[in-house]
């Protein structure tokens, strides 16, 4: 059996791990777009035949993790894609709105590399090539086994990792070699005390993992806090300074988490009278999903939600759909907060926000999310002085603020606790994926710790047989 790496390796965006079994049946583990700056040749070429794969089973809907599936299947793939009934509710939103970006931003860009003498690109998919992709897609339950190749050759089961509506670690038993081998990818591992989700469930003994490592360095800041710092962020801003407080977020569950404390903070007196404007078309439908998988929901939001009648909506919010009322949000002088997508800042009408309001001392822009480096959210985290929106260089005179309690990624701590249910002297390897390098070796050496052995940090492309 061989695992090759084909995404999220030594960075995190663009997650695709490929199995190819003892019978040459192949397995592709999520397929996920390369976000951030000079990603184009990444997002073109897979570096394997689309035609070549047999399976696809996705984790999550994210679209460092779903993003590409549309131009795998235009180039070839046709099998099943299996993941979680959420997860396919999600992608139906958000593989159709990638596409409408695709097509809307292929033209920007391409004037802007012909102004540079650099080749045009041509678009990665279109609407069309999302709509195929959908109808292949096939959900299974959590707990659920179901079987990929000839003579049920791989038995797989999805258990809930609690990163975000519907996610999944995904959980495969391979024959091989004579015997079976168990092989865990974890996808992206929430947080237990996440405020709209479950908690992680325990997965079955392991003999390889691969494990994401996006925080494998830091601890987040206590949640109890996290009311109080965002109030804290809220009234500096809109009232002491009369500014407006912009917040990139992931459409789905960070714009609902945040919506959710909001809410609360409304409900207790606590949150000044300002507007919110939630201005996502996919954060709007992303929440009405949501709203339609509860069984995801954690016991204290569903008796929030049986007290307050809805846990999404309090006075001065507003969703915003039409654009020409998102584009009038730049003339309004008043404070407010605009929450919109995405998380990180690379596309969407977020980025017309920031470069509005970047200029204007009164202003914060709140970073809520991991932000890879080469991304404008990850510019303006690092605390860069100019960034580059539209290709265009503006000064940051804003206030920067960042808040990690809102992150879906587990902390060191958190990832420890959900590997916790394994023995560490029976996982023969562990590849630690989907982290930047720096981090995964400071992870590396907190799992020496905890008893595993055999840690490696694949590169992009390596194959290793197991």
């Amino acid at each position: 059996m061989n695992i090759q790496f084909f995404g999220a390796a030594r960075t995190v965006t663009g997650s695709k791990h490929l199995i190819t079994t003892e019978k040459g049946t192949k397995i592709l583990l999520d397929c996920g777009l390369f976000q951030g700056i000079q990603t184009d040749e990444l997002n073109e070429k897979f570096g394997f035949k689309p035609a070549d794969v047999d399976y696809l089973v996705l984790s999550h809907a994210h679209i460092d993790h779903s993003g590409l599936i549309p131009r795998l299947v235009k180039q070839g793939f046709s099998g099943p894609i299996y993941c979680t009934a959420a997860t396919a509710d999600l992608c139906r939103v958000m593989l159709l709105d990638s596409a409408h970006i695709q097509e809307k931003d292929l033209g920007r860009i391409n004037r802007r590399r012909e102004k540079q003498g650099r080749p045009l690109l041509d678009e990665l998919y279109n609407t069309e090539d999302a709509v195929h992709a959908l109808s292949l897609f096939k959900s299974v339950q959590y707990g659920q086994t179901f079987y990929l190749g000839a003579d049920n050759e791989v038995a797989v089961v999805l258990t809930d990792a609690a990163h975000l509506l519907g996610s999944a670690a995904v959980h495969l038993t391979i024959p091989d070699a004579g015997t079976f081998k168990q092989v865990t990818f974890t996808g992206d591992i929430g947080r237990p005390e996440d405020r709209i989700l479950r908690k992680p469930d325990v997965f079955p003994q392991a003999d390889y993992i691969i494990c994401e490592s996006t925080y494998g360095d830091r601890l987040h800041e206590k949640q109890t806090d996290m009311q109080g710092h965002l109030l804290e962020i809220v009234h500096e801003t809109c009232v002491v300074r009369r500014g407006k407080l912009i917040i990139p977020a992931f459409a789905i569950d960070r714009t609902q988490e945040l919506i959710y404390a909001l809410d609360q903070l409304s409900s207790s007196g606590k949150l000044p009278q300002i507007p919110v404007y939630i201005d996502s078309p996919l954060a709007i439908r992303a929440t009405k999903i949501m709203k339609e998988h509860d069984e995801c929901f954690n016991p204290e939001i569903l008796a929030y939600i049986e007290k307050d009648g809805d846990a999404f909506a309090f006075p001065y919010l507003k969703y915003i759909s039409d654009v020409n009322e998102s584009i009038a949000l730049n003339d309004k002088a008043e404070p407010c907060i605009i929450i919109s997508a995405s998380g990180m800042a690379e596309a969407g009408r977020i980025k017309h926000h920031i470069k509005n309001n970047i200029g204007d001392a009164r202003a914060t822009i709140l970073l809520v999310g991991y932000a890879s480096g080469n991304t404008l959210a990850g510019a303006l985290k690092r605390g860069d002085k100019k960034v580059n929106i539209f290709g265009e260089q503006f000064d940051v005179l804003c206030q920067v603020a960042s808040m990690e309690s809102f992150s879906g990624h587990g902390d060191y701590n958190e990832m420890l606790s959900f590997l916790s249910c394994q023995t560490p002297e029976r996982v023969k390897k562990v590849f630690l994926v989907h982290g930047e390098y720096e981090t995964q070796v400071a992870f590396k050496l907190k799992l020496q710790a905890a008893g595993f052995k055999d840690i490696l940090i694949p590169a992009q492309f390596e194959n290793i047989k197991v």
